[in-house]
């Protein structure tokens, strides 16, 4: 039988080893991230092998940010009910084992299933890992803790093209999903003895799983309906149906919320402007950023002919000014506050996806695509870090894991809907013409520039500071 010294012994181990049980949540959800820009390279030999069409290789992507966000704040709620350590071990597994599915996927069916299964274990992982986060470190250290989180967010998705593009060319597509097993089994193996236990459950989790259902049916619906707005036009009884589908069921979602007893979402929470603010920003910024990596990567192999892994290869500077970007933006928004830094990074990213905008087929993708991305990319790293600090702003403490929860969800279904435009409007002919490209790097531009427009309008005063445990803004 345990003495009574032994919980306390037992949370000084693991808080003296909190800063290497971070190290490895980082690393979780850096792969987590990864998996949303892996595929984008290795598209072009997914359909070879597998006999893909547009809307297939846009599921491919789609599916798995669809569920990752979809079903997010469901994932919290579980951390909560059932203990983070437990769910995030849960999620882990679950995503481990949907990669190996994926990398041994014969056809689109196996393939889709598993790209499913793994946006539900990162929707289980995900929010439990940033729960056990804000456990672990307390005062400033937490604001130091989450400024690494959020940089892992930034970095992840340029990585994974990057990688994508190294894997694809070398081994085989397959291993851009099983280079996840090692890892996640490694992980699964260490990071049990660095978390603290989870407290007993005292009652049985009222969870609003409607509520989740809702909302991750509405987010597959509006895609549904971008998707086919490249087959059928966007007005199409093909293209409205599911759009205004879409709308009746996110209208179903407000109104589940609002009478169930325990919500997915605090609806209240979006009248608060910091959480308004930073979770438009993040959807703003992940639509963009993941859509240069898919718009890019197939721009380079369709119209300029190059290999997957020069593909890849190209999007190593883009990576690196992408955690510049988040570097400088943890900086930049404690010094100048994240209205303006917001503001610059918006702008940065117009002026940076502008020339896209006028490229030719015959221009040299060193010296035009990549300055521009990097550019571009730049801008958008240092807004992923201001759009997490603006929406924890004002938030107390016992509400942030709530504003976290929200503004990831944003991430990812910003990635979904970004990614289902760009395909809509890029991809809409067989093969792709280059005009489709510059039709979709024009709106990526426009986006950029009303985004920087409206940053100083919509992100409150102030610069950020954390007192006791809260991340606050004054």
């Amino acid at each position: 039988m345990p003495t009574d010294t032994a919980p306390a012994d037992v949370h000084a181990d693991v808080h003296a080893r909190r800063w290497t049980a971070l190290a490895l949540i980082c690393a979780a959800q850096f792969m987590l991230i990864l998996d949303v820009t892996v595929v984008n390279v290795a598209l072009p030999a997914l359909a070879a092998d597998l006999d893909l069409d547009r809307t297939a290789l846009t599921w491919v992507v789609t599916a798995y940010t669809l569920c990752f966000g979809g079903l997010m704040l469901l994932g919290g709620r579980l951390a909560d009910a059932l203990g983070a350590r437990r769910v995030l071990l849960t999620g882990l597994a679950l995503f481990t084992a949907a990669s190996l599915t994926c990398g041994l996927a014969p056809n689109a069916a196996v393939l889709l299933s598993g790209r499913v299964a793994q946006g539900i274990g990162a929707a289980l992982l995900s929010p439990a890992a940033l729960a056990l986060v804000t456990t672990l470190f307390h005062g400033p250290e937490r604001a130091r803790a989450i400024g690494a989180w959020a940089a892992v967010g930034g970095t992840g998705s340029a990585v994974g093209v990057l990688l994508g593009g190294a894997l694809t060319s070398g081994p085989g597509w397959p291993w851009i999903f099983y280079v996840n097993v090692p890892t996640g089994l490694a992980l699964l193996a260490v990071l049990p003895r660095l978390l603290p236990k989870d407290p007993a459950p005292t009652r049985a989790p009222h969870l609003d799983v409607p509520g989740a259902l809702l909302v991750t049916s509405a987010t597959g619906t509006l895609v549904y309906g971008l998707v086919r707005a490249g087959d059928s036009g966007w007005t199409a009884q093909a293209t409205l149906l599911p759009l205004l589908g879409a709308i009746a069921l996110y209208a179903g979602f407000a109104a589940v919320e609002r009478r169930t007893r325990t919500p997915l979402m605090d609806l209240r929470m979006l009248t608060r402007r910091p959480v308004v603010a930073g979770s438009l920003l993040m959807l703003v910024a992940t639509a963009l950023l993941i859509s240069f990596f898919f718009l890019g990567s197939m721009r380079l192999q369709h119209v300029h002919g190059l290999d997957a892994f020069r593909t890849g290869l190209l999007f190593l500077p883009v990576a690196l000014t992408t955690a510049i970007g988040a570097h400088l933006g943890s900086r930049l928004v404690t010094t100048v506050g994240p209205r303006a830094c917001t503001t610059g990074g918006m702008a940065l990213a117009a002026a940076g996806c502008l020339p896209l905008a006028f490229l030719t087929p015959t221009a040299d993708p060193w010296t035009t695509l990549l300055p521009a991305l990097a550019t571009a990319a730049l801008g958008l790293g240092a807004v992923f870090v201001t759009a997490t600090t603006t929406a924890l702003g004002l938030i107390p403490s016992h509400e942030a894991g709530l504003a976290s929860g929200i503004v990831n969800t944003f991430h990812e279904l910003g990635g979904t809907i970004g990614v289902a435009l760009a395909s809509t409007l890029a991809l809409g002919t067989t093969p792709p013409a280059p005009t489709g490209f510059t039709t979709a790097f024009t709106a990526c531009a426009l986006t950029s520039a009303a985004a920087a427009l409206t940053a100083p309008f919509l992100v409150p005063r102030g610069r950020p500071h954390a007192t006791g445990g809260a991340h606050g803004m004054h």
